[in-house]
């Protein structure tokens, strides 16, 4: 009989197999569906398709450079004890690798190691580890040079936070030292500079301002003028709220001159021009269940 692609993405939907897999558990049964699914739950290719439904809010970030072209990936797992193996790991720093030679995360995942795509990959490392896991984030960063710096390492090159530093200049040691603080900062990080912050981001934080200082004045014994409100007061805070989260107006964690990043890249010769930050799980919304509920659920599988 022969095997449409129809039938293949059929099986693969219902059990979560990869398509090389589906293909060929069709093909050993004749085209016969049921028979298919028993052939893959028989060679444990089916048990992803369990695992899928559960928060993977676990893993790591891994990154890559070369030249100047640098990548950082987050691959997920439901639990950081997996994140520890070293089987996992050989996965991520692959994936890491072949990033580097795509554009981003769709191409990624249709990507090849050793013959079989990334997605296939995942898909056969939930069946073998036993846990759902996904390639969610990919972000690339070009530059006339890039530092990576991974805090919390778990390995070479990957571990909970993965930074990406591109710029000019010949102080290697201290765009490191960017990386570091791009990873430490608090507020982190969002934006290089004003110019290129989401203009959302400012609309937001301006309509919060405005309505708090107009509370605050309106609830005050000696309240403002309105004009000095809305020129000074607010612009004051907005001040405060941009240099907070642009790396270059940030006050630099390394230096002890409470210069910004900035004036401490200048003084060392370097010229900063983009960052990444990956961490893991960020933005993640996970459930919480009771002790109870949780054994229930491992007893399940």
């Amino acid at each position: 009989m022969a095997i449409t692609a129809s039938m293949v993405k059929e099986l693969r939907d219902s059990t979560g197999a990869g398509m090389m897999d589906a293909k060929k558990a069709l093909t050993e049964t004749d085209g016969d569906m049921e028979a298919a699914v028993d052939w893959l739950r028989t060679k444990g290719l089916a048990k992803a398709a369990k695992k899928s439904g559960r928060t993977a809010a676990e893993g790591l970030v891994a990154v890559a450079v070369k030249g100047g072209v640098g990548v950082a990936v987050e691959v997920n797992s439901e639990t950081d004890f997996v994140a520890k193996n070293a089987e996992f790991q050989k996965m991520v720093q692959g994936i890491a690798e072949t990033a580097l030679n795509v554009p981003d995360l769709g191409a990624l995942t249709d990507a090849e190691i050793g013959g079989k795509s990334i997605g296939t990959i995942i898909t056969d490392k939930i069946a073998t580890i036993g846990e759902n896991m996904s390639v969610r984030r990919m972000a690339k960063l070009s530059g006339e040079k890039v530092v990576a710096y991974v805090h919390n390492a778990a390995a070479d090159g990957m571990g909970r936070i993965g930074v990406l530093v591109a710029y000019s200049g010949d102080n290697d040691v201290f765009a490191r030292q960017i990386a570091m603080h791009v990873a430490a900062a608090d507020p982190r990080p969002q934006a290089l500079n004003e110019a290129s912050l989401d203009p959302a981001i400012v609309e937001k934080e301006l309509a919060l301002q405005t309505a708090t200082a107009l509370e605050e004045n309106a609830t005050s014994k000696k309240p403002k003028p309105e004009q000095v409100i809305h020129n000074n007061i607010i612009p004051g805070r907005m001040r405060k709220f941009i240099s907070g989260i642009s790396l270059l107006d940030q006050e630099f964690v390394v230096s002890a001159d409470k210069e910004t990043v900035a004036a401490a890249a200048a003084a060392a010769g370097i010229e900063i021009t983009g960052f990444v930050r990956l961490e893991v799980g960020e933005g993640i919304v996970v459930e919480k269940e009771d002790f109870a509920a949780e054994v229930a659920k491992v007893g399940r599988g």
